[in-house]
Order: structure tokens, then sequence, then C-alpha cells
């Protein structure tokens, strides 16, 4: 399993805008992909809902987690960004 640390970049934090957008990416790649706070259990990256309970604000650490590191990536990579100002 490949698990990335990235900060949270969107200014509202893992809300409403930015968990649709993750998840939307997630649903499309051909692997489990799970997002959680560390030294916690992940939740599906694929269910916007289940991101937001999280309740991941900006430049909060979260881990990104899934058995295929390319698809670990692109999610991380979503995070990372400010997909509240898009």
């Amino acid at each position: 399993m490949h698990t990335v640390t990235v900060t949270v970049g969107s200014a509202v934090g893992l809300h409403a805008r930015p968990a649709a957008i993750i998840s939307e990416a997630a649903e499309e790649l051909d692997s489990e992909v799970l997002i959680g706070i560390p030294g916690d259990e992940g939740v599906d990256a694929s269910s916007a809902l289940l991101i937001m309970t999280l309740g991941a604000g900006n430049g909060d650490q979260v881990e990104v987690s899934g058995e295929s590191e390319a698809d670990v990536a692109k999610i991380a990579a979503l995070v990372e960004q400010d997909l509240d100002a898009e």
C-alpha cells in the first residue's frame, strides 16, 4: 500500500466543494483510495460526505493511501490544491 502525507490546500479545508471535486476524481480511478487523519482510519475518497467527516481544515495534514501509486498521487495532488479558488 502506498501512503503519502499532504497538507490540505483549500482555504475552506476539505469541505463541500473540494470534497466533491476529490470524490468525483476518485470515482474515475481503477483502484480504491483512502483519505484520513494521520493515526486514524482512512475514509473512501470517492465519498464527498465521508471526506467532509474528517473535519480537515486548511493547513492540516492528511494521509492519502491506496494500492495504486499513481492513483494516490492523483488524489494527493488534488488535496494539496486550493480547490475552492478554481
